[in-house]
């Protein structure tokens, strides 16, 4: 495989393409700005106005998008993926996105011939930029194992999951995993200001320990000194946490906790903080 179309150029896209560039794969990139295409195009990217023609003589397809509903028009809609795509071609939705949305890509690719996987990743800006993503993968194995040179010039930790949807569901665990643990950072960082603690002694102190966790290490600090400068927005966790609480309901289970936690950022958003990070949340605790 050596030639990639890839489609969505955000925080986390472009610096995914970047890397797929470095390993030497040829890239054609489009995405709904024609502005985040440009500085990829002087870096030797081939822009790219349709998705049809994008994903022609291709490879291998990778999309990494804002939300399900987009996933599922580039992928269905008349001038979209399944449409365009010769056979034999794979199609990798990197997305966070929704599990029953994999599996329905997953079998109209197969009717056309095509080898559809979900592989969302975890690691968020960082780990895009350095290419240490974990990247988790649902689909046939064998197509994994056919697309691991390409995901590994992305991400160093790769997993198959098992079957279609799976890598999604695996994502959907690591985002209530994520919630909680934002939450109670922010709760220990509210405490210990209110009490005046020093906030890197703080951090320092407790980031070895049994609370030790990357989200402290990374976030802490952060939400000491009230920086919210984004590596993932808020509104895009938001979309992940529905996601999980919509998944959980479905199999009969009632995550309160991941329900209390998603309200909370709600709040943020609805005070116009979609797009600052998810260590905003210490603004909900902290005075």
């Amino acid at each position: 495989m050596k030639n990639i179309a890839f489609i969505g150029a955000g925080i986390m896209g472009r610096c995914m393409i970047r890397n797929l560039m470095k390993a030497g794969y040829e890239l054609t990139v489009y995405d709904i700005n024609p502005d985040a295409v440009k500085e990829l195009a002087a870096e030797g990217a081939k822009p790219c106005e349709e998705v049809s023609a994008c994903v022609k003589g291709q490879d291998i397809v990778i999309t990494m998008v804002t939300s399900p509903a987009v996933v599922e028009s580039l992928y269905f809609g008349d001038a979209g993926i399944l449409n365009h795509a010769e056979a034999g071609t794979y199609l990798v939705d990197m997305t966070t996105s929704r599990p029953s949305l994999a599996k329905k890509i997953y079998e109209a690719a197969k009717e056309k011939g095509l080898h559809a996987m979900d592989a969302p990743v975890t690691g968020g800006e960082y780990g895009a930029k350095e290419g240490v993503l974990s990247i988790l993968a649902g689909g046939e194995e064998a197509d994994f194992e056919a697309c691991r040179d390409v995901l590994s010039a992305m991400g160093t930790n790769l997993t198959y999951e098992g079957e279609a949807g799976s890598g999604q569901h695996t994502k959907m665990g690591n985002q209530i995993i994520l919630a909680g643990t934002l939450s109670g950072i922010a709760q220990a960082v509210a405490y210990a200001k209110a009490e005046g603690l020093d906030g890197e002694r703080f951090i320092k102190s407790v980031s070895t320990g049994a609370a030790a966790s990357t989200q402290l290490s990374q976030q802490g600090m952060h939400m000491f000194d009230g920086n919210y400068e984004a590596g993932f927005y808020i509104r895009h966790f938001v979309k992940d946490m529905k996601i999980a609480v919509q998944e959980a309901q479905a199999a009969g289970l009632c995550l309160e906790e991941l329900e209390s936690i998603l309200k909370k950022y709600e709040s943020l958003m609805e005070d116009g903080m979609e797009f600052s990070g998810m260590q905003a949340i210490v603004k909900y605790y902290a005075k």
